[in-house]
């Protein structure tokens, strides 16, 4: 949500094959639209010139300006795509309550409330009567609107379809925000995304003041490094970020050192379980490879599956970073290349029917429940239902020299230990970055697999392709000579010695060189989590030192080939740094809060016997 969406009025989204101008073929409009309660929102509605015809309204909701601002200032681009600009819709852009140009009081992820009275407000009656002015007053609308919105703005198409106006035929929720605790920007299984949020909430600031377009220009954050490893560790506890740097002027960060269980302060935030009496078409779209949003999508179509039976529930998730399908190829994800064009075959072939089969109704309208990209062996697969029906369960175990097999290990002991010192974490990439990278989620592990404190287990070289597909389920029997411990799970693709090398692109990452791709140990998955929430996320509890005890979570889901002759491997650490936070060890109340003194050393068992198996457990077919 965080990275991707900050500049979204200030470029194209999507690339242009031919000159196409928006002020040659479309008007600006600036309006207010009012709310139940009195308040007006902004919004800049480009309509197109051509009044040969009535078109539908495509409707974005965003906290990230509707800029630039001005009746004779365009976007250079509009809508979803290039195709859907030209083909013609209303397009209307809105600065949601509290945010720029609109009235009223903006509140972070704003809860839902399913009990409201006449002049009681959300995200949902915000939408819908925005929906109801637009048909109203907007001339020259067919009375058909869609919704579509990437990360942030996803969040707000996915609640603007709640107890949905009449005239919302559409909805699309894009690398929707679902829960930001539970997996999504701020908490991954209670582990903190330090190096997205930091610089996020550096630049992501309350408004001071009344309706205001965004400042012109304002400061970067500077880290005084190239390597954010080196800054979060100088840093030290989280708490130093407010003294040195945020001088608690940043309500939005603030709370998120707060509020660090699953409380209600994060449970009233969940969206995922208020999606009802949807009477739209719905199409969510994620991205295999979304370092902020890859909960969000699968939460949303799941559920909206749940409480919605017999709506039109559509899911898409293609081998892309955060909203990437939006803008480009979607050919590669930073070392990786799929060999074809996914974002631009979704745009014109998945999303763009989407909408005129349900706003203009052309088309067949023939659409499957699920377009998913198989990773590995690179290809689309239109599916009925995800996870597929036909899919059968299938573990993995740990077993002794760092081995991984389909059979269950039968010795009465065993186990792999390392040790975690806070003071020396793994981190998450091979060369220095700043803060979170795009891409980090396929780039090469072979870095980790050499540290003492990372625990590696693989298979022999593969005789068959193998497939892995929807939700990972990792069962960790541990022990931990410390009271806290993070535990990470790193699913990966070994690939073999012998796997040719592309040539270098100019100025590819890091030193303008191709990283060799024989041996390739591409992440697949991997998701952190936080040991003291292994029995509940609202109340948090201490190992008792040197105890075995069990962690079971599941990771995102995946759709990915391991190819003949590939290796699977996992690798279990204890640290995930500048990605997620530092974890002391040692048990406190509130980890942000931790001092220096209480980041201990502590010596890590993965237990592997035939009583305490560990394993991970997957779908294939």
């Amino acid at each position: 949500m965080k990275f991707f969406a900050a500049a979204l009025f200030t470029v194209a989204l999507f690339a242009q094959d031919t000159p196409f101008s928006v002020r040659a073929n479309y008007t600006k409009h600036e309006l207010k639209v009012p709310m139940r309660d009195g308040v007006k929102l902004f919004v800049s509605v480009y309509t197109p010139k051509d009044k040969t015809q009535k078109y539908p309204i495509m409707l974005n909701r965003t906290p990230y300006s509707v800029g630039p601002y001005g009746a004779d200032l365009y976007r250079p681009a509009i809508g979803p795509s290039e195709k859907m600009m030209k083909d013609g819709y209303i397009f209307v852009y809105q600065d949601v309550r509290g945010r720029y140009m609109s009235e009223g009081e903006w509140v972070e992820v704003r809860p839902h409330n399913p009990k409201k009275g006449p002049k009681d407000i959300d995200e949902s009656t915000d939408t819908y009567d925005t929906i109801d002015w637009l048909v109203k007053n907007i001339p020259n609308n067919n009375g058909n609107v869609g919704m579509w919105g990437i990360s942030y703005p996803g969040f707000y198409a996915a609640a603007g379809m709640i107890d949905s106006h009449p005239a919302l035929k559409a909805s699309s929720p894009q690398a929707p925000v679902t829960d930001y605790y539970m997996g999504d920007d701020s908490f991954h299984n209670g582990a903190f995304m330090l190096g997205a949020n930091f610089g996020f909430y550096s630049g992501f600031l309350p408004r001071v003041g009344g309706p205001a377009p965004p400042p012109k220009f304002r400061e970067p954050f500077d880290y005084g490094t190239p390597d954010a490893y080196e800054f979060f560790l100088k840093l030290g506890p989280l708490s130093n970020a407010d003294e040195k740097y945020f001088k608690f002027k940043n309500p939005y960060w603030t709370m998120q050192m707060k509020h660090t269980n699953y409380d209600e302060f994060w449970s009233s935030r969940s969206l995922q379980n208020h999606v009802k009496n949807v009477k739209s078409a719905v199409m969510t779209v994620g991205g295999w490879f979304d370092a902020e949003d890859l909960q969000g999508p699968l939460r949303i179509y799941r559920k909206t599956k749940e409480f919605n039976p017999g709506a039109k529930n559509m899911i898409v998730m293609g081998p892309w970073t955060h909203g990437s399908w939006s803008r480009g190829d979607g050919n590669k994800v930073g070392n990786v290349d799929f060999a074809t064009n996914t974002a631009a075959y979704y745009r014109n072939q998945i999303e763009a029917p989407f909408f005129e089969y349900f706003l203009k109704g052309k088309g067949k309208g023939d659409f499957k429940e699920a377009y998913m990209f198989e990773t590995g062996r690179n290809e689309w697969h239109a599916e009925p239902v995800w996870p597929p029906a036909d899919a059968k369960s299938k573990t993995l175990y740990f077993r002794e020299g760092g081995t991984l097999a389909f059979d269950a290990p039968t010795a009465a002991e065993g186990f792999d230990e390392y040790l975690s010192d806070p003071s020396k974490p793994v981190p998450y990439l091979g060369y220095p970055a700043r803060g979170m990278t795009g891409d980090y989620m396929t780039d090469d592990q072979r870095f980790a697999a050499k540290r003492p404190d990372v625990l590696v287990f693989q298979t022999e070289p593969l005789e068959e392709d193998f497939t892995m597909l929807g939700p990972i389920r990792a069962l960790l029997n541990v022990s931990t000579t410390g009271t806290d411990s993070d535990f990470v799970v790193k699913v990966i693709d070994v690939y073999p010695a012998d796997y040719p090398t592309p040539e270098a692109p100019a100025g590819n990452k890091p030193f303008g060189f191709q990283t060799p791709m024989g041996g390739y140990q591409q992440l697949v998955r991997g998701e952190p989590f936080r040991g003291r929430f292994r029995k509940s996320f609202e109340k948090p509890e201490p190992f008792v030192s040197g105890k075995m005890d069990k962690i079971d979570f599941e990771l995102p889901d995946v759709f990915h080939t391991f190819r003949r002759g590939h290796r699977i491997m996992v690798q279990i650490q204890s640290s995930w740094f500048p990605l997620t936070d530092r974890n002391p060890q040692k048990f406190v109340p509130n980890i942000p809060d931790a001092k220096p003194e209480d980041f201990i050393k502590a010596t890590q068992r993965l237990y592997r016997n035939r009583g305490a198996a560990s394993s991970i457990t997957f779908l294939t077919r």
